[in-house]
């Protein structure tokens, strides 16, 4: 149900249920699981692509699965460590969206750093019309959204295009259909320009929750970039710009 190819320092996990239009079944969920762990644990492996097979990019938990069970048989109690895996991933996650996603599809995809959507793509947070709440999700598509769409999205359940998913703040790049490989390829160039240690520092600090005045922030921030400057990753890079030449992460 999943496809994995690492190459050039590239993980590709393909959703590939198209069947079910690759709905989060058990076993799809344990073989994403498995290959995100993999991947995060290859120090060849920079970044890391989430691409699906067939028309439907994810078309949220697998409700045949659901009818019937308890909570903890549906995944409720599984999936938010899929999401956090990908959410807290020190490499960043790119999603090629090329066809509709809905429900928990939306979750998976709003956990990613970049998502690249085709300009035909369409989203809908379905679970409300279904007698069922998008708890699990919103922790990952509420920062990500502006709020007042947000919440008229999630409370109507209405289908929505990708330029709405852009403008809402859901997807980050729409593009022709036949044009999504190309960006995403151009995504994967640019996040190959960071520094690994450097990009990890980086996604902590953009997910992590501040509040209090400046004055209590400035300290602790001041101590990541103390720290990174005189690191082998700072000093290189310091190098590379002065000699005007790559950095040594920068793939040939």
């Amino acid at each position: 149900m999943l496809q994995v190819d690492v190459r050039h320092g590239v993980a590709t996990l393909t959703l590939d249920s198209p069947a079910n239009r690759n709905a989060l079944s058990r076993a799809l969920r344990a073989q994403l699981r498995s290959a995100l762990t993999e991947a995060l644990a290859d120090d060849a492996v920079r970044v890391i692509v989430l691409d699906h097979t067939g028309r439907v990019f994810c078309s949220g938990m697998d409700l045949a699965e659901a009818a019937g069970g308890a909570a903890e048989d549906q995944g409720v109690n599984e999936f938010p460590a899929l999401l956090e895996q990908i959410w807290d991933s020190p490499k960043p996650v790119v999603a090629a969206v090329r066809g509709p996603a809905r429900a928990g599809g939306l979750g998976l995809l709003a956990a990613c750093d970049v998502v690249v959507a085709a300009a035909t793509a369409t989203f809908a947070f379905t679970e409300v019309r279904i007698g069922i709440v998008p708890a699990v999700i919103s922790a990952v598509v509420l920062p990500r959204m502006v709020p007042n769409v947000a919440h008229r999205l999630l409370l109507t359940g209405e289908v929505f295009d990708a330029q709405e998913a852009l403008a809402g703040g859901l997807v980050d790049v729409v593009v022709p259909a036949d044009d999504v490989d190309a960006c995403v390829r151009e995504q994967v160039v640019a996040l190959g320009k960071g520094a690994p240690l450097a990009l990890g520092e980086t996604k902590r600090l953009l997910r992590a929750a501040r509040s209090g005045p400046l004055t209590e922030q400035f300290p602790d921030l001041l101590t990541v970039s103390a720290r990174f400057f005189a690191s082998e990753e700072g000093q290189e890079g310091i190098a590379a710009f002065r000699e005007k030449r790559p950095a040594r992460w920068v793939p040939a």
